[in-house]
């Protein structure tokens, strides 16, 4: 039989086989959901696909490895935006469509293709070089896309599926148009860098000068007769790429800076056009503020509508800000609302979610006319919003909500229409985002529901018929089903009720059942990222570990989501006390629920900032951690990205406190705050680090096992010869989670092969 690390690796984390991608919408031939699918579970290669909410068939609408597939010459610029998405498959990854769906456009290995949605016809397309990230035009007419760090455009002659020619719309020697810089990709959520007007007449185009950016080089020590490659590198406390927006007319060329007080507001987190007016969400550098501006798209003047502060920092949340008619919709922490603060929905700066409720993220606005005015009356124009958010007593659920938006009416929200059972409930996809209906026919969406008894999603379209008849068809999810089943027990810890999952070794283990048990910590730990939630896919590695004899214990610490925004404020300026306390805690906690946990025998593992956390837990507490494993961890905050550095730390020149508290090395080498070791019973520790990581470079782990090296303490470093942050190679992941256990067995007594 095949083993788990075996499956879990080929299946890129059982994520292959999923739907996802969705663009639901009403194009010529009625209602239909466009959507990526790989063929298979274990199959990397994604197609198009095309499904029919009337009659519930689905076809593949284009077969990527019919057109050449996209492996071998993808360009820089795409290959830095899937490890940006933590893209893990290849084919066709992403696409954009048109407005009346007649037409998607993307990209395989540069090449630039459209394809008649109707008709499922291809098209490949003469460009300027590799392209990235093409954009068609609301009517269908162009295409507009990325190369050589110009923003160039496609005029189709002849409709979707036929062959067009190419011309640069605008480009400047040492400056990139129409593409996202580092920050906005890796920690805004911002992907992309050009909007096109609803009249398809003119685009907005963020121009991104990065001259004065920190270039870092990037070599591969086990080639070293290739090239390093080099890339600007915002690290924290040094100079941001240089972003500002344009307003490029299509017809002349001619372009208008749209103007806001860039000084103050360096970083452009969002922008919106189309059917709305053009609009920007903008920060300055400390982040504890946020504009909502609107642009004049032939002057550049722009209007500030909304403004909001904190004292430590403004979160930014997908789907926010968004327009309803003339009403603006943010999503914005209040303190006073509720005990701990609340994320709210807010229409026009006005909360309309109740204490407790913390939106997560706003999906769906459009319009309602279901009110008749009254007696006589004109309709009255009215917005539904509909949003994900987790209830005040559960933050291990997501569930769907709804706000009516409604200028005269305080009557606010709906709860949950799922149900009551503890899962993620979320409305994936709706198009267009304001429109409901095209004519007489409504636009579907897709539904995407996880649960703790199945490792798969269900996905589900949903679409209202002209009689008023809800249909819905599932769409085919071809996830291999894992080897295991994971049986994570939820607890709540500690007198701060930290959230937590409990896994023991399952019945088919040799591990007997009265036996007591060794504890591995398997967390994230950090802020704005969350490990414990009610799905069982969310926990499967977690059962894995847990069947090679241990009690593996994932808790959520303050910091992470879901739990409102005090809760999340108490990492400002300190990443490390907190975060390592509850990690301790939810332990000592977990062993009073279940008494076979043996605390002398404690290891921790994680990645990212859960490496960094193992890492900070064997030397600063190494009397709880016997042994830890630490993977692409940050040890230094100083070598890492502006943006979300500087957010929970400050600016290093305002508050170098900060960065030596929450630091595992500092600037001269030495290891802060570490405890001394036992010289007879050393802790161990794994560093792993892929020396091609771009996000987290090696240099972390490179400079902290120099520091242990020189402090005198014995460590093992695996490097990971051409391995990004994601560590996709399947080869890789598989012996990456073999190695673990072997090491983790050999520091904690552990029996096994």
């Amino acid at each position: 039989m095949t083993s788990f690390p075996r499956q879990h690796a080929r299946t890129r984390r059982f994520s292959l086989g999923v739907p996802r991608g969705f663009v639901p919408g009403v194009g010529s031939e009625g209602p239909v959901v466009l959507f990526l699918r790989t063929d298979a579970g274990d199959d990397p290669v994604t197609h198009l696909w095309r499904h029919d909410p009337r009659s519930g068939s689905t076809e593949k609408l284009v077969d990527a490895r019919a057109l050449g597939g996209d492996e071998g010459a993808i360009p820089t610029e795409e290959r830095a935006r899937r490890e940006r998405a933590r893209e893990q498959a290849g084919g066709i990854v992403s696409y954009a469509v048109d407005d009346g769906l007649t037409l998607a456009a993307f990209t395989l290995a540069g090449r630039l293709h459209t394809v008649d949605v109707a008709t499922g016809r291809t098209a490949e397309h003469p460009t300027a070089g590799p392209a990235f990230d093409p954009r068609p035009s609301p009517d269908g007419r162009h295409v507009a896309y990325h190369a050589a760090d110009g923003l160039h455009l496609i005029e189709l002659h002849r409709g979707p599926g036929a062959a067009g020619s190419t011309r640069q719309l605008v480009s400047e020697p040492g400056v990139a148009w129409g593409r996202a810089e580092f920050v906005a990709a890796e920690e805004m959520g911002r992907g992309r860098g050009a909007w096109w007007s609803g009249e398809s007449d003119a685009i907005a185009v963020a121009r991104v000068d990065e001259s004065r950016v920190p270039v870092w080089t990037i070599a591969d020590p086990a080639n070293p007769w290739t090239t390093p490659t080099t890339h600007p590198y915002p690290a924290a406390g040094t100079v941001n790429a240089d972003v500002s927006l344009w307003v490029v007319e299509v017809a002349s060329g001619g372009r208008t800076e749209v103007a806001w007080d860039r000084e103050r507001d360096e970083y452009l987190a969002h922008v919106g056009w189309g059917s709305d007016p053009l609009t920007l969400l903008v920060q300055p550098r400390d982040q504890r503020t946020a504009r909502v501006l609107t642009a004049e798209p032939t002057t550049g003047q722009t209007t500030l509508v909304r403004e909001w502060s904190d004292e430590a920092w403004v979160e930014l949340v997908p789907g926010s800000p968004s327009w309803c008619g003339a009403a603006l919709l943010t999503v914005e922490d209040r303190a006073d609302h509720g005990v701990g603060g609340t994320r709210a929905l807010c229409v026009d700066g006005v909360v309309k979610t109740p204490a407790g409720l913390q939106v997560r993220e706003l999906v769906r606005v459009y319009p309602d006319r279901a009110s008749d005015g009254g007696e006589g009356g004109d309709p009255v124009a009215r917005g539904i919003a509909m949003f994900h958010a987790s209830p005040a007593d559960d933050p291990t659920r997501i569930d769907e909500y709804k706000v009516i938006v409604d200028p005269e009416d305080d009557a606010v929200w709906s709860g949950a229409d799922g149900g009551t059972a503890p899962g993620l409930r979320r409305v994936v996809a709706s198009r267009p985002l304001r429109e409901d209906a095209v004519g007489d026919v409504a636009a579907p969406w897709v539904e995407v529901s996880s649960t703790l008894s199945s490792p798969a999603p269900t996905v589900t379209v949903c679409w209202m018929s002209s009689h008023g008849r809800m249909v819905e068809h599932p769409l085919e999810v071809v996830a291999e089903t894992p080897v295991l089943t994971a049986r994570p027990r939820m607890v709540t810890l500690g007198r701060r009720g930290l959230r937590g999952a409990l896994l023991l070794p399952g019945p088919d283990s040799d591990h007997h059942e009265s036996a007591r048990l060794p504890v591995l910590l398997d967390p994230y730990g950090g802020p704005h990222a969350q490990r414990v939630l009610s799905a069982q896919a969310a926990h499967l590695t977690s059962q894995w570990l847990a069947d090679q004899g241990f009690a593996v214990l994932v808790v959520d610490g303050r910091g992470s989501p879901a739990r409102g925004p005090m809760w999340e404020r108490e990492m400002h300026l300190d990443l490390a006390t907190v975060a390592l306390e509850d990690q301790i805690d939810g332990l000592n906690s977990a062993a009073e629920i279940e008494p076979r946990l043996d605390l002398t025998r404690v290891g921790i593992r994680g990645w990212s900032f859960g490496g960094y956390l193992a890492a900070l837990a064997v030397l600063r507490r190494p009397d709880v951690f016997r042994v830890a494993i630490a993977g692409a961890p940050v040890t230094d905050w100083r070598l890492y990205d502006t943006h979300y550095t500087e957010r929970y730390l400050g600016h290093p020149d305002e508050h170098p406190e900060a960065y030596a508290i929450s630091g595992v090395v500092d600037e001269a080498g030495t290891l802060p705050g570490a405890a001394p070791w036992d010289p007879n019973v050393p802790p161990g520790l794994l560093l792993i680090h892929g020396l091609a990581d771009d996000n987290v470079v090696a240099a972390h782990a490179l400079r902290l096992s120099s520091a242990l090296l020189a402090d005198g303490r014995a460590h093992t470093f695996l490097p990971l010869s051409g391995v990004t942050h994601m560590t996709p190679q399947e080869v890789v992941a598989e012996h990456l989670l073999t190695r673990q256990v072997a090491f983790l067995r050999e520091h904690l007594g552990v029996r096994g092969a």
